[in-house]
């Protein structure tokens, strides 16, 4: 088919005409019906916008309640007169030991004191004298109820003495690659105060407890106007071996200018040595450990092994 022809065929005309028209409407279509992305995101920011506000609404109301639930609990603390004691400070200083610093932990905790016998004394009556749980005797029953709130007595403070020795597991077990990064930091050049900042940001990831005391520590030597008192509250709040010879070193470092680098550096060899002779000493006792576990459990089963067999043949023989 030539050109003339092709021009001249009224069919072929009209669907490139129909073509063309189709393409002129698709065209105006997608100018006038584009979408907007403008709006799409405004939309998204008001949604997000009211999900923050909703998020601080929320955390301002459990602080709210919080706080309300605190003051409660001051306000009974105070009517009952439980803050009054001697021990006060001992308290406050075993529940730092502990991980809780707050002063409402202290109102908690002397709460607890109060509660705790008056609880377990009275599961214990209604499991004795309501339930007769335990077929006992009078006297056993009224004994067992008085070893209960003995117990109750005991239970907040035992708790907490739980608390505080697996956080000081934790925090020993922390301590030597703590002490390290300390000499990495002065060895660079950092003064106490950044490189206790650092080293306290450097190992929050592998211990949480640990960089809480030398951050607090380090706020404390920037806030306090004697620095050695701010070092003497870690050795307070942390009193293992390790953290009494730093603080020990670093308090010789402050008063009588001696390199901390160098100081860091011989505790830190000290330290490394002391853990050696405590992994040495250990395997010393593994044997005499051993001795008793060996002899209920595994000497009992090597002798039936051994002298089963010989002890059937005799009773076989004796049958015969």
């Amino acid at each position: 088919m030539t050109l003339d022809s092709a021009l001249h065929n009224p069919n072929l005309l009209s669907a490139l005409c129909g073509l063309g028209a189709f393409a002129v409407v698709v065209l105006i279509w997608i100018a006038l019906v584009e979408d907007d992305p403008f709006p799409e995101r405004l939309k998204h920011v008001t949604e997000r916008r009211d999900e923050l506000r909703e998020a601080e609404r929320k955390k301002k109301q459990s602080r709210r309640e919080g706080v309300i639930s605190a003051n409660m609990i001051k306000n009974l603390v105070q009517k009952l007169k439980l803050e009054q004691g001697k021990q006060t400070n001992e308290i406050r200083l075993k529940l730092a030991r502990a991980g809780y610093r707050s002063h409402h932990a202290i109102m908690v905790f002397l709460l607890m004191r109060l509660i705790a016998p008056i609880a377990v004394g009275f599961v214990a009556f209604f499991m004795l004298f309501v339930l007769h749980a335990f077929q006992l005797k009078a006297m056993m029953n009224i004994l067992a109820v008085i070893v209960s709130i003995i117990l109750g007595i005991a239970l907040p403070d035992l708790f907490l003495k739980n608390l505080s020795q697996k956080r000081a597991v934790v925090l020993r077990r922390s301590m030597p690659d703590a002490l390290d990064l300390l000499v990495i930091c002065a060895e660079a050049g950092l003064s106490l105060d950044a490189a206790l900042d650092r080293v306290s940001r450097e190992i929050a990831p592998s211990c949480v407890e640990l960089a809480e005391e030398i951050g607090l520590t380090s706020v404390e030597l920037s806030f306090f106007p004697d620095r050695s008192r701010a070092l003497q509250n870690l050795s307070d709040r942390v009193p293992l071996q390790g953290v009494v010879g730093l603080v020990n070193t670093l308090i010789q470092t402050e008063k009588y200018g001696t390199p901390l680098a160098q100081a860091l550096r011989v505790l830190s060899n000290e330290m490394r040595n002391d853990r050696m002779m405590t992994a040495e000493t250990k395997a010393a006792k593994l044997p005499a450990t051993l001795t008793i576990p060996m002899i209920l459990f595994i000497l009992p089963p090597l002798f039936f092994v051994i002298l089963g067999p010989a002890i059937l043949k005799v009773i076989v023989l004796t049958h015969h």
